[in-house]
């Protein structure tokens, strides 16, 4: 790993740190999710900025936290995040809807208190977070190949049953599970019978 890539993921975590600590303390009901979230579970840093799930009624509360602590507040277009910046420029993506759905209390209860660069969070269950990356999968995003080493990683924490089942409906997703067993990244699943709720 360059020196460049250690600055990167070393400003990424401070800011993860400051940011999740702030949330934290403020009583947001949220947890780490997209790479980060993959890193806290063992995959290789893939780190561009810092995701949070959270649930879309403590959002104002989440925005007026990070602007207490200074960073700079946003709301996108998009109807699914809002957005805050630290002093640093680094991102932090405030994500209330994960696919098509939104984030909910049981999402949040179902996640993991992990240690994450010397702090403790809660981060997304490892089954909710595979699904989060491979449901939105379509023609214009099917990058597999940057998908493989991420859940290789985390293969074993993962129910893929039951991401079988809720991925079923998307035939880009459902097809990377498959290309997953064709691999022998994972066992074969027990094929859905329909399509499984979530989150």
């Amino acid at each position: 790993m360059g020196s460049h890539t250690h600055a990167v993921t070393d400003a990424i975590l401070d800011t993860l740190k400051r940011a999740g600590a702030g949330l934290r303390d403020a009583g947001v009901r949220f947890a780490l999710a997209g790479g980060c979230a993959g890193y806290a579970r063992g995959a290789a840093p893939s780190l561009h900025d810092v995701d949070f799930a959270l649930v879309e009624e403590d959002v104002v509360l989440a925005l007026k936290t990070l602007e207490d602590i200074g960073f700079r507040t946003v709301k996108p277009p998009e109807d699914w995040l809002v957005k805050a910046y630290d002093e640093s420029g680094v991102l932090v993506d405030l994500i209330f809807s994960l696919a098509n759905r939104p984030v909910t209390e049981e999402m949040i209860a179902r996640a993991d208190l992990i240690n994450v660069a010397a702090l403790n969070l809660k981060v997304l269950e490892a089954t909710d977070l595979v699904i989060s990356w491979i449901m939105p999968m379509s023609e214009h995003s099917c990058d597999y190949g940057a998908m493989l080493p991420m859940v290789r990683a985390m293969r074993e924490q993962v129910d893929w049953n039951r991401v079988a089942a809720v991925v079923a409906p998307s035939p880009y997703a459902s097809t990377f599970v498959t290309l997953l067993e064709r691999l022998d990244v994972i066992r074969p699943v027990t094929p859905p019978l329909t399509g499984d709720s979530w989150p």
